[in-house]
């Protein structure tokens, strides 16, 4: 087994595996080897819930990556004073959807995984997502599937100015030009922090309705159960009253 194919196992196998994979490297003389893969961080719930994510969801995670540098060429763009904010608007709704279409996944994985679907662990694996699709950095640790910890990424961050800034050498930031992105910057983080928010109140609605769900189909084996045990009530009743009337007749005939 390579160390990599180790963040692809089922969360509660990799210490074991780890551990086995370890031994047999020390085994074959491979001590350094052997050595970095008894380094290797256990993921987390969330991360490894995007790893299993980069490796099964491979057109949907591209799909993120391309949706990502969208906007940040938008947010590029719109700073040099040369962008447009609809376009803007739509990259950051490209993104968003992105991000939530593969946490909606994710939460397939961890259910048949059989993880607590807690509200925290799939807001990590969104803004992890978030964090990949916007952040090199991040995007290099999570494109091989082998994080140990989730991510954050907090706004699009100065390099995505500075990128946009060579192409207007010389030029002096008009006050306009400032004041479009301190409310671009703030826009941006109402929306972040509105579309956590919404994803929140999205994973509460559905954990509700699994609820729901779970107790329409107890209620159902309770009424099934119910009709059941008046079945065999009245078949034992008429049954008693058959030996009733038999034992009567025969206390006549005496």
């Amino acid at each position: 087994m390579d160390p990599h194919d180790l963040y692809g196992l089922p969360l509660d196998r990799f210490v074991a595996e780890r551990s086995a994979l370890a031994k047999a490297l020390r085994r074959e003389g491979r001590r350094e080897e052997a050595a970095e893969v008894a380094t290797l961080r256990k993921p987390s719930v969330a991360a490894w819930a995007v790893n299993q994510l980069v490796r099964t969801q491979r057109r949907e995670v591209a799909s993120l990556f391309e949706a990502g540098d969208a906007l940040q060429r938008a947010h590029c763009e719109l700073l040099a004073g040369g962008g447009d904010g609809d376009l803007l608007r739509e990259a950051m709704a490209r993104e968003r959807d992105a991000v939530s279409g593969l946490a909606e996944k994710a939460t397939g994985l961890l259910s048949s995984q059989g993880h607590e679907l807690t509200p925290t662990t799939l807001e990590r694996v969104s803004e992890t997502l978030h964090a990949a699709a916007l952040d090199q950095d991040a995007r290099a640790q999570v494109r091989d599937g082998c994080v140990h910890r989730e991510l954050r990424h907090v706004g699009l961050g100065s390099s995505a100015v500075a990128e946009a800034r060579p192409s207007r050498v010389g030029r002096t930031p008009r006050r306009g030009d400032r004041n479009k992105a301190r409310q671009l910057e703030a826009a941006r983080k109402a929306e972040t922090d509105a579309r956590r928010v919404a994803g929140r109140a999205a994973r509460e609605l559905q954990a509700a309705q699994d609820r729901r769900d779970r107790a329409a189909d107890s209620l159902r084996e309770a009424e099934d159960a119910l009709r059941s045990a008046r079945a065999r009530a009245e078949e034992t009743a008429a049954a008693h009253r058959r030996a009733a009337d038999a034992l009567d007749r025969s206390s006549r005939s005496d």
